[in-house]
């Protein structure tokens, strides 16, 4: 039996971003394509024979009590499945907080993953996913990577054909956003119809190659920008430099306050990156997409590397 387990914990992108309008139970129905990329951080695995969780972080300003959703996620496996044992987790934070990159959710999707390993748990898939939408709307998707199709609340996966392999740089300006805030600054004027076409304009059509599934070709926007450029304009700037750094096509991701920019090959993004770097305040991030298959290899899980949505 393992007694310890390190594994890498990516963080996501948004191809696409609609908010569909506002729901009876105050949450709101949305329709999103997501995507694991190379950015991650780490967490390190020891089994404990108490039934204490301990976290520890690099980064102080996290916190490793209840409100961390590692924690939230190791409870819940624990009364999920009468568990008496416990864990030591080191979190190794490299993924940028409330930046709309989904760190926490894929801290958490990881967590229940090496947990039920180290406490050799007999899962069930179905289960999983259940516990992972208790514990946070973009959870269930960490459990799977790749490209997928979020709806309702984000919570309703679809597989997609994969993207294609893009390089990306991710911009995280110096500035915070809270997706509760973020959502709650939304006007009616701001949420995409259900019926409504989706128009791309000439700079962001470069990013649609051949080599680009035909859901990205068609979609690709977010209508929190609207929003969140208004609120911080940094956002609105790191979206510009990128695109006049030579990016086909850019993007705020999530929520929040991260933009992504897509370059047509690793010279171009290097290229980039000498022009980007050393702007006071930001996290830059040079990056890749990373697939499905890569993402059930790099975490080495069996139980939804065949599970069929």
């Amino acid at each position: 039996m393992n007694q310890s387990l390190s594994l890498p914990s990516f963080a996501k992108i948004n191809w696409s971003l609609r908010i569909l309008g506002k729901r009876p139970d105050n949450f709101h129905e949305i329709r999103t394509t997501l995507q694991t990329i190379s950015l991650h951080d780490r967490l390190n695995f020891a089994l404990s024979e108490d039934r204490e969780i301990v976290l520890t972080s690099s980064d102080a300003e996290i916190p490793t009590d209840d409100r961390n959703l590692i924690v939230r996620a190791a409870h819940a496996l624990q009364e999920r499945y009468s568990i008496n044992k416990g864990a030591l987790v080191q979190l190794e934070k490299s993924i940028p907080v409330q930046a709309g990159l989904g760190g926490g959710s894929s801290n958490a999707a990881v967590a229940l993953l090496a947990l039920a390993r180290l406490w050799q748990i007999d899962a069930d898939a179905n289960d999983f996913i259940s516990i992972a939408a208790g514990i946070g709307a973009d959870v269930p998707f960490f459990l799977y990577g790749g490209s997928m199709l979020a709806t309702g609340t984000g919570t309703t996966l679809s597989a997609l054909p994969e993207s294609g392999a893009h390089s990306l740089i991710v911009i995280a300006p110096n500035v915070s956003v809270s997706t509760r805030d973020a959502y709650a600054s939304l006007q009616a004027a701001s949420l995409t119809s259900e019926t409504s076409e989706f128009i791309l304009s000439s700079s962001q059509k470069a990013v649609l190659s051949s080599d680009s599934a035909p859901w990205l070709r068609n979609d690709f926007a977010n209508d929190f920008e609207s929003v969140i450029f208004d609120i911080h304009p940094e956002t609105r700037r790191a979206k510009d430099l990128l695109l006049r750094s030579g990016a086909m096509a850019a993007l705020m991701t999530g929520s929040g306050s991260s933009v992504l920019g897509v370059f047509a090959d690793d010279k171009r993004q290097q290229q980039a990156l000498d022009k980007i770097q050393g702007e006071a305040g930001w996290r830059i991030f040079p990056c890749v997409t990373v697939s499905r298959n890569e993402y059930r290899r790099a975490i080495g899980d069996e139980l939804f590397r065949s599970h069929a949505l």
